[in-house]
């Protein structure tokens, strides 16, 4: 370890996955950047297990999740960590990310083929077909539901083979919690919904919005409106198109270019890492700054 690396520490690195999804999908992701030498964790969702098989054969755990339920407990992940980490979501995952990064959490947030927030009415056909099997069906609404083999090909894997299709439905897919898809679905036309952000806050950190241009489930359209939610603020909202990527963007081949993309752009725009209690206490007249703010160091993603 150089000496720089301890007087100036990598920031923690969360990654939240997304609806019908485990921490499993991060996991390129996550040897990638320890390799670099990040600390990164991926908590599950609430009642969620990593295991793959758990979660299939014990789907009642999720019923009754929430999107605040969800961000709740995400949040007191991130408050227990001393300084605050950098913070990247896939699918809902993303929208995860915008609702903690509104909350004042996050050095940087970066959201991948994110679902978007409430008042984003953008909903396209290719959506509307991935979804259709539980929004068609309001007897859904707080069941625990699977997508079907081919409905996950189409919305996720629609650039791979049927093969290759399969295989990564064996090894990743899980049931989800339809409420959450409803809620957002609900909060299209209702900026007042779970999914609420306040997207004129100047305070909140650096967002990127990451897309993939094949994407079923989430196309571009639906995150180019989502960024022009925030073009009041003066916080830092970026945006970038990966061609021929699909909602699997996170695992199929070339994730490392997003992987990589994602990690540049979070250090060159992150927050100063200052304790969480000298970024709490500079909202605070009555409390002294007492940390230093370091400069964060790029990332070798040669080692």
């Amino acid at each position: 370890m150089r000496a720089d690396d301890i007087t100036h520490p990598k920031p923690t690195i969360v990654l939240i996955h997304g609806l019908w999804l485990t921490p499993k999908s991060w996991k390129g992701w996550i040897d990638r950047y320890q390799r670099a030498g990040y600390n990164v964790i991926a908590p599950p969702w609430p009642g969620l297990s990593s295991d793959v098989e758990a979660v299939r054969h014990h789907p009642e755990v999720l019923k009754g999740l929430t999107i605040k339920k969800i961000v709740d407990h995400y949040e007191r992940i991130i408050r227990v960590l001393e300084r605050p980490p950098i913070l990247m979501g896939h699918s809902f995952g993303g929208l995860i990310v915008q609702l903690l990064l509104d909350r004042g959490l996050g050095a940087a947030g970066v959201a991948i083929d994110s679902a978007q927030s409430a008042g984003v009415p953008v909903l396209p056909l290719s959506t509307i077909r991935s979804t259709i099997q539980i929004l068609g069906n309001p007897f859904t609404f707080n069941s625990v539901v699977e997508l079907s083999p081919e409905k996950f090909h189409y919305a996720f894997t629609n650039s791979l083979s049927d093969a290759e299709a399969k295989r990564v439905y064996e090894n990743l897919a899980v049931p989800g919690p339809a409420h959450v898809l409803w809620e957002g679905a609900l909060a299209l036309l209702n900026p007042n919904a779970s999914s609420k952000v306040n997207y004129r806050n100047d305070k909140r950190a650096p967002l990127l919005f990451i897309a993939g241009s094949a994407d079923h489930l989430v196309p571009p359209s639906i995150n180019r409106a989502n960024v022009k939610k925030y073009q009041s603020s003066t916080a830092i909202t970026d945006y970038r198109e990966f061609p021929k990527r699909t909602h699997f963007i996170v695992g199929e081949p070339g994730w490392e270019e997003v992987a990589d993309f994602a990690l540049q752009w979070s250090e060159k725009n992150a927050r100063a890492q200052v304790p969480f209690t000298d970024v709490e206490a500079a909202f605070d007249p009555d409390m002294t700054f007492t940390g230093s703010a370091a400069p964060i160091p790029p990332a070798d993603l040669t080692a």
